[in-house]
């Protein structure tokens, strides 16, 4: 009789849980382990305010999202990118809808439906979870993990780590995972924020006054991106939705300066002639408001990042069109929706597979590649466990 074949899967995310996906299908009897008390923490806190799983541009504009990286994710996302991806949720019975910025989401918009009925249908394939088991690295060839009853050793034919990056360390994703790594000789390039906000040196006036506002309908330009959307003001810098694109190249740069467009919408020929106008006995914060329409937080920008302002119309237009921010540097590592850094793809085989560690396959955010949100992030962490996860049912010791 041919003896079952044993995986363990460390990390019940979705790296993690693709993997298990994979080895459950090629006959694996699967132990999935992970560190926090239910699985799937930071997928489920990533779709509180509704699950973006993926985009719906075409492969041409999606696969150059993973920057420097792209050419290897390119045949990963041949095999399985965003449509596939759309499929294999509606085969859980979670049915995705395209939304007007082409995001994709689940049409419940939250991920705990679709994590629920992952788990039930692993369940069906023979998946076991093993929760509260915080992986400590290797005693010989065994796994050791810290549990609430003391420490434990198991063993498996093969391993996937998916243990995520650095950021949101509360959820389970703590980088701890790099040390017995790096003991064991595998390169790691350090972990960094990715998709994070960005301190900024405001004034104790605009931070007491602004912070918490978003601010609307702005062009953003750094590094030859351009890009329109809003922000947030924190008492601390800047955050949000059109921050985390450029968030790799504003992070890596030495004293970055974001430029602002307050009014994307308008050339500077008409901002000149609308600000031409007679200002009368009005003040210039009425002026600007009866002219362009600028108040509030955008008008808050123009005088913090600008003061004194420019006298002439035309002046002050081009300042409007191209208003630098400087900012000191990314915000901690905690703090971010995710990490660069990690593993680097030096260290792995073509299926993910150690180097050093053979028969030890790895996931995720664990590994040296960084996307923006919008779908790309959560794509990728897929797409790379579905790799890995189908490398470790293949491999054989020799």
């Amino acid at each position: 009789m041919t003896k079952t074949k044993t995986a363990i899967i460390i990390g019940a995310g979705p790296a993690g849980l693709m993997a298990a996906e994979q080895l459950c299908a090629a006959g694996f009897s699967v132990d999935v382990y992970d560190s926090m008390a239910t699985p799937g923490r930071k997928f489920l806190r990533a779709g509180i305010g509704g699950l973006n799983l993926t985009h719906s541009e075409p492969m041409e504009k999606f696969v150059p999202r993973y920057g420097t990286q792209a050419p290897r994710f390119t045949p990963w996302l041949a095999e399985f990118g965003p449509e596939q991806l759309r499929d294999w949720a509606t085969g859980l019975g979670v049915y995705t809808f395209v939304g007007s910025s082409g995001r994709v989401f689940p049409k419940y918009m939250k991920a705990a439906p679709l994590l629920r009925a992952w788990l039930r249908r692993l369940g069906e394939q023979g998946a076991k979870l093993h929760v509260r088991h915080r992986w400590l690295g290797w005693d010989g060839e065994q796994l050791r993990f810290a549990t609430p009853t003391g420490e434990t050793t198991v063993s498996a034919d093969v391993t996937v780590l998916a243990l995520g990056g650095g950021s949101w360390p509360q959820l389970g994703s703590d980088g701890s995972w790099v040390a017995p790594l790096a003991a064991q000789g595998v390169d790691i390039a350090p972990l960094k924020p990715s998709n994070c906000g960005f301190d900024v040196a405001w004034s104790e006036h605009f931070r007491d006054r602004f912070a918490g506002q978003p601010v609307k309908s702005v062009g953003l330009s750094f590094g030859g991106q351009r890009l329109k959307g809003e922000f947030v003001i924190t008492a601390k810098g800047i955050e949000g939705g059109s921050i985390y694109p450029l968030s790799a190249a504003l992070r890596d740069a030495t004293a970055p300066v974001l430029e602002l467009d307050l009014k994307p919408d308008w050339s500077v020929e008409k901002l000149t002639a609308a600000l031409d106008k007679p200002q009368g006995s009005r003040s210039l914060a009425n002026h600007l408001e009866r002219t362009i329409g600028m108040k509030g937080v955008a008008a808050g920008l123009l005088r913090e990042l600008s003061w004194p302002l420019p006298d002439s119309p035309a002046a002050l237009a081009t300042r409007i069109k191209a208003l630098p921010l400087p900012l000191q540097g990314p915000r901690p590592m905690a703090e971010a929706i995710s990490t660069a850094g990690g593993i680097s793809f030096d260290a792995v085989t073509d299926g993910l597979m150690l180097k050093a560690k053979p028969g030890v396959f790895v996931a995720g955010e664990m590994l040296d590649w960084e996307a923006p949100t919008g779908g790309y992030l959560l794509t990728g962490c897929f797409t790379t466990g579905r790799v890995a996860g189908c490398a470790a049912a293949v491999w054989q010791k020799d």
